[in-house]
């Protein structure tokens, strides 16, 4: 067995790797660059080496630090983790130029998967099935529009080197087929230095279910169960469950067979994934392997009691598996959620910052729950990588208690100073829709108006919540506000029975008035208020105060959790989150020439310029591409307008607020004095 290995990675899989090599006395060495210099998993490993500046292309993606660290800390392995390198048949090659083992299948098979129109060759030659498409060289648009005409639209254009969605577009006409082969190529370009791409027929509404796979150097290849991965936006998986829910034992050992059949087409080594569309008939197509542990190998793990990671590091130190595919059995449910920073109610802008407060839910004292993450409080979530913070994965008997498990889980995920998914996670896994197994891969288009409408919290009831918990906090803090101080009877109201409250917000300014019954004893519960917002009178009844405040409010019971300080007031209610400041005033900044001129959304690199100094645009018409946390923005004009001076080039680093453009408006009869703000729009996502 190895004494030493490095893991060409970093945030949560690096210290997922970490546990394992602790538990079989193998040593670590953790990478890092400067925006990770105090990262968790650098402080978990046994010894670190810094490897370039915080641009993953300087540090995390360069295999010749790579290699050098490796052989300065005498490594017997290296883990590529996922993501990065970790299908860069590259770094497999240099490894075995070095004398060090990769953690990973041959250099041979990476190639071949690493090709979605090879792969597609070989999984036809090895009768797995697969789905009609154009899988040649020819990338020229008038051949691809012809090959797209054989196949009939709707179709599906995918790097050929892709994965994660990147590099991906769904075309609905030959109208369209143009800018998305512009988009895509440019894409796959930036994302995995080649452009060339490939169609497929377009599947209406399928499953997206994988088999993961393992195989060792002896020859033995089995399959461990499957998940579900059906949940995406814009081709990233946002839920993953295992085993895939209402699969039939037949058709689950047809597509672990046939997942085997394409491990064996390539002598795969190692842990992979063979990924399958399955439509409403039953009938399941190849789609892609990925050649490397997933994101979400947990729950296969929870079900299957195997440690996918120890499984690597015997295999690839040359043991063979330690079971037979008859021995394979999987028990209960798991559901695993990406918690990101990011703004659900923003198209998804990625947040940016430092983790103020987190407080997880209770993973190692509910064996249950599995947390997995790289980031701690006092961390910074910059632009240089994905936004993941953690993955929270929930075992259960049966689906529904794992499901029901989840959402407490969620709702015991506090996290200020970034703005989190959890709240959008939580509308998801509430919708009746998914307690009834109705999954496919347009699930989050199809009800998204009622995920919205789950998450939109009335103010006054955010208001109110906010009201009830500074009045407790004015109790623990005596001479605050207009409260008085505890006396032995209990705590009572000034002669007024009345507080008066001033929360700002993002918007504006709220005045709230909490009364009182005269004569209530407040250390009894309940507790009768009137709560007079901005615009509402609501009748509140306090429950309960001890962690969380339980409170009813018109009738109807509110269970959340606050943290209240001098200066500002946060709420966590059904796992979204909520800010007030104690401050006096808010008046907006922005005025009409600021609006018209746009700004950057958040801290990225100019990847495309479509306008120059001169230009007339129309409103809505794209002016520029910024790319961050590996996801592509385009910036639209707000209006018809002059194009004064381009501020930034291609490949130009700015940051969140930086102006991009100067732009003089041009007056029209239609127009009106008002003016939008620049809109964003995110085009794609990776895993």
């Amino acid at each position: 067995m190895f004494k030493r290995i490095l893991i060409a990675n970093r945030g949560e899989i690096a210290c997922r790797v970490i546990k394992t090599a602790k538990k079989m006395a193998i040593e670590t060495v953790a990478v890092y660059s400067d925006a990770d210099r105090s990262s968790l998993h650098v402080k978990q490993a046994d010894f670190a080496e810094y490897i370039g500046a915080s641009a993953a292309s300087e540090s995390y993606l360069d295999i010749e630090k790579i290699i050098q660290a490796a052989i300065k800390w005498q490594a017997d392995a290296i883990h590529p983790g996922y993501g990065f390198l970790s299908e860069n048949p590259n770094l497999a090659k240099a490894c075995s130029d070095n004398g060090i083992v990769f953690i990973g299948p041959p250099t041979n098979a990476i190639e071949q998967m690493g090709s979605k129109s090879q792969a597609k060759s070989i999984m036809t030659t090895a009768n797995v099935p697969l789905v009609p498409g154009y899988h040649g060289d020819n990338n020229s648009v008038e051949h691809l529009l012809e090959e797209a005409e054989k196949i009939g639209y709707p179709v599906m254009l995918k790097a050929t080197q892709g994965g994660g969605g990147k590099g991906m577009r769904v075309v609905n006409s030959a109208a369209e087929m143009p800018l998305a082969i512009d988009g895509a190529q440019r894409e796959a370009l930036s994302s995995f230095g080649d452009n060339q791409l490939l169609i497929e027929k377009c599947i209406i509404k399928p499953r997206h279910v994988e088999i993961q796979v393992f195989a060792d150097q002896h020859g033995n290849c089995l399959y461990l169960s499957d998940r579900d991965c059906s949940i995406q936006r814009r081709h990233q998986k946002v839920v993953e469950e295992a085993p895939a829910p209402g699969l039939s034992e037949q058709l689950r050992k047809q597509m672990g067979e046939a997942a085997v059949q394409a491990a064996k087409a390539i002598e795969y080594v190692g842990a992979g994934t063979v990924e399958f569309l399955l439509d409403s008939r039953g009938h399941f197509y190849f789609m892609e392997m990925n050649t490397r542990l997933q994101v979400e190998h947990p729950v296969t793990e929870l079900i299957t009691g195997v440690d996918l990671v120890e499984w690597q590091l015997n295999v690839a130190a040359g043991k063979p598996l330690p079971i037979t595919q008859s021995q394979i059995t999987h028990k209960g449910h798991a559901i695993e959620l990406r918690i990101y920073a990011e703004d659900a109610h923003n198209e998804f802008m990625p947040s940016t910052g430092k983790i103020e407060y987190m407080a997880e839910p209770c993973a190692g004292v509910d064996a249950n729950i599995r947390l997995d993450s790289g980031i701690a409080q006092g961390d910074v979530i910059s632009e240089y990588y994905d936004p993941m913070i953690s993955k929270l994965i929930m075992w259960g008997a049966t689906r529904d208690v794992a499901l029901a498990q989840l959402k407490q889980a969620l709702n015991e995920y506090h996290i200020l100073g970034v703005t989190t998914n959890i709240g959008y996670l939580h509308s998801i896994i509430s919708q009746p829709a998914f307690a009834n197994v109705e999954l496919d891969t347009d699930f989050l288009v199809e009800h998204q108006h009622s995920i919205t409408q789950q998450q939109n919290i009335d103010d006054s009831i955010w208001l109110t919540m906010a009201a009830i918990a500074r009045w407790q906090y004015t109790l623990a803090t005596p001479n605050t506000e207009n409260l008085p101080s505890p006396t032995k009877q209990g705590f009572r109201l000034s002669a007024e029975h009345v507080s008066r409250f001033n929360f700002t917000d993002v918007q504006a300014n709220h005045q709230v008035v909490l009364s009182h019954t005269p004569d209530e004893q407040l250390s009894q519960l309940p507790i009768e208020f009137t709560v007079k917002t901005d615009s509402t009178q609501r009748h509140v009844t306090l429950l309960d105060h001890d962690k969380y405040i339980a409170i009813e409010i018109d009738g109807v019971r509110y269970r959340y959790f606050s943290l209240v300080g001098d200066e500002s007031t946060n709420l966590f209610y059904l796992g979204q989150q909520y800010s007030y400041a104690h401050q006096a005033n808010f008046e907006s900044q922005h005025d009409a020439e600021e609006e018209l001129n746009p700004v950057a959304p958040l801290n990225g690199i100019i990847s495309a310029l479509l306008v120059d100094k001169g230009d007339q645009v129309e409103a809505g018409e794209p002016l520029l591409v910024l790319e961050a946390m590996k996801m592509e923005y385009t910036i639209n004009a707000s209006q018809a307008a002059t194009i004064d001076d381009v501020l930034y080039q291609l490949g130009d680093q700015v940051e969140h607020g930086a102006v991009l453009l100067h732009l003089t408006a041009i007056e029209n009869e239609c127009q009106t004095d008002e003016q939008a703000n620049t809109t964003t729009e995110a085009e794609d996502a990776t895993s």
